[in-house]
């Protein structure tokens, strides 16, 4: 197994390794804390609107945010570890962010790649070269509900909540 699909496969469990080191390294103040919950609702915001329009394993998707970028799901919790980094306010915690999601998700965007490649073909060079005319399906909350990304939301929420108790109580 190559590095990167050994770090695509165990990027959630290193996620929660890197989410306690972010907690217990944390310095939060309510200032950074309340810019980073806005970051991190933005990556949400992107992760919703592009899980209520994935068909995932069935088809190339290309409505809603898959008309602009091949991954805005990965796009989205892009800015939520850039929030969470922010809300941390420590320099520690922004260069574990940067490298966690700079190895993690380049990793993931790769194996993925390759895995869409493998099933759909010509269809997918075509979707990422950019000669498929966009999708214009609706979005749906219970598509985003199948793709489980209210998963993704209570642990925004978890996360940040767990900021604003360490600030709370003065770090």
């Amino acid at each position: 197994m190559t590095i990167t699909r050994l770090l695509a496969r165990w990027r959630v469990t290193l996620g929660f390794v890197c989410g306690a080191l972010v907690l217990w390294l944390a310095s939060p103040t309510w200032p950074m804390l309340a810019a980073g919950a806005f970051v991190a609702a933005v990556g949400e915001a992107i992760r919703v609107w592009a899980a209520g329009h994935l068909e995932k394993s069935r088809e190339v998707t290309s409505s809603g945010p898959y008309r602009f970028t091949r991954h805005p799901l990965y796009l989205g919790s892009s800015f939520i570890g850039a929030g969470m980094a922010i809300a941390s306010a420590n320099v520690w915690v922004a260069g574990l962010a940067a490298l966690y999601l700079g190895t993690t998700i380049t990793a993931a965007m790769r194996a993925e790649e390759a895995h869409l490649r493998e099933k759909f073909g010509d269809a997918y060079d075509a979707y990422a070269e950019r000669r498929v005319a966009p999708d214009t399906r609706a979005w749906s909350w219970a598509r985003a509900v199948y793709n489980r990304e209210h998963h993704t939301m209570v642990g925004v929420a978890v996360g940040l909540g767990l900021l604003a108790v360490k600030a709370a109580i003065g770090n």
